[in-house]
């Protein structure tokens, strides 16, 4: 079942990471903290019930270091939803410092040879419980096993229970705010998010103490309360993003987001109303139709299509909305890439240049680089994907125009 659950959440880690990491980019410390997690969970079954000593030679303090990083992703991923914001600063860097501490001290172990790795995991396999004894870092010797097996699960306790402290002092700010009455799905998914994480750590840090502090290795090895918890609480929380696949395209609500002022020269085309009372939109769906409004004006105002390097994080800086918002509008509601969408509108652009009779004096090379296209090529495909036909035979059948300038 431990094998399972945590194979089943790399699984899920490294899809959340491919599918949605360069789009949504808070979704890569989501993804991280389940890669971790899962990691931790194939480190346990593999130690205490594999008995494959290769795998143990494998696995065993060489990657521990790695678990140190679970609290900081999903701290940071809760920030990121909080804020809006998923950049990391320079004072986020001592985050990193348990993992470093323990990297090392676990360094010469790490560096052993695979002989002296191999010889101790014969004895872990024959019996796990040596584990409790073998100290194979500076800190064991320090402090003890049971010190330093117990400060990765408490450090992630830790952790769950400042960004649920997070959380709820951003809810109980947030809950008047315009753009924030509507997360109710956010509430949910990181309330299940936290309570499960908060179920399984107890969980393990229950079963770790018992074994170490309280004389009961055998907790590990007979079904129990904590066990099941353990097992429940990692279930849980493995399945959850599939429970609100929403959250993964990353939309949070932060007030006054969307309460930037429009130009002047844009603000009749974007709304009649007053800017006051667009900064206080409260539905979804009017953020997004914000959205498509901003974009609208920006394009067809400026015809900031026409701009070569014209790109999603650049319509972002003009818009004055998150990339990954823009991002989740055209493939959640218009139901197509910005790419595709800029495309549509500089063969627009091609299309009524040609209705201008611009084909007598210009080859379509020159229509093409005048409409934003880069090359004759690039121009040719997005057109005849929007129309059906290439721009010479547009051109032939229109009635507009019967000679042109061939390329």
């Amino acid at each position: 079942m431990l094998l399972f659950l945590s194979l089943f959440g790399i699984f899920s880690a490294v899809l959340l990471l491919i599918f949605n990491a360069r789009k949504f980019t808070s979704s890569i410390y989501l993804g991280l903290f389940f890669l971790f997690i899962s990691l931790y969970g194939v480190n346990q079954y593999i130690i205490l019930y594999s008995q494959s000593a290769f795998w143990i030679s494998i696995i065993y303090t060489n990657i521990t270091f790695l678990y140190y990083l679970a609290g900081p992703m999903l701290f940071w991923y809760i920030r990121s939803l909080t804020t809006d914001d998923f950049r990391l600063k320079k004072r986020d860097l001592w985050h990193l410092a348990p993992m470093l501490i323990y990297l090392s001290a676990a360094l010469p172990y790490i560096v052993t040879s695979y002989t002296h790795k191999l010889d101790l995991a014969l004895l872990i396999a024959a019996d796990p419980g040596i584990i409790s004894a073998y100290k194979v870092t500076i800190l064991s010797e320090w402090f003890g096993n049971g010190v330093v097996f117990l400060s990765r699960p408490v450090l992630l306790l830790i952790y769950t229970v400042w960004s649920g402290v997070i959380f709820m002092r951003y809810v109980a700010e947030g809950r008047n705010a315009s753009g924030f009455t509507t997360q109710r799905f956010m509430i949910r998914w990181v309330s299940v998010l936290l309570g499960f994480q908060f179920l399984m750590i107890t969980s393990v840090i229950a079963l770790i103490f018992g074994t170490f502090f309280l004389g009961r290795p055998s907790l590990f090895f007979t079904l129990n309360a904590f066990q099941v918890f353990s097992s429940v609480g990692l279930a849980g929380l493995l399945v959850s993003p599939f429970l609100f696949p929403s959250i993964l395209y990353g939309l949070p609500r932060v007030p006054g987001i969307i309460s930037a002022p429009l130009p002047v020269e844009v603000t009749a085309e974007v709304s009649s109303e007053e800017p006051e009372k667009i900064a206080q939109l409260n539905l979804e769906s009017e953020y997004l139709l914000v959205i498509g409004q901003k974009t609208e004006a920006y394009m067809n105002e400026y015809q900031s299509y026409l701009l070569p390097d014209i790109n999603l994080s650049k319509i972002s800086d003009l818009v004055q909305i998150p990339a990954h918002h823009l991002a989740y509008f055209f493939r959640e509601v218009k139901k197509q890439s910005f790419n595709d969408y800029r495309n549509e509108c500089r063969v627009k652009h091609a299309k009524e240049l040609m209705q201008e009779g611009k084909t007598s004096e210009l080859t379509l090379e020159a229509i093409a680089i005048l409409s934003g296209f880069g090359n004759r090529s690039t121009f040719f495909r997005a057109f005849k994907k929007a129309e059906g036909v290439a721009p010479g035979e547009y051109i032939k059948v229109a009635n507009f125009k019967q000679d042109f300038v061939p390329s």
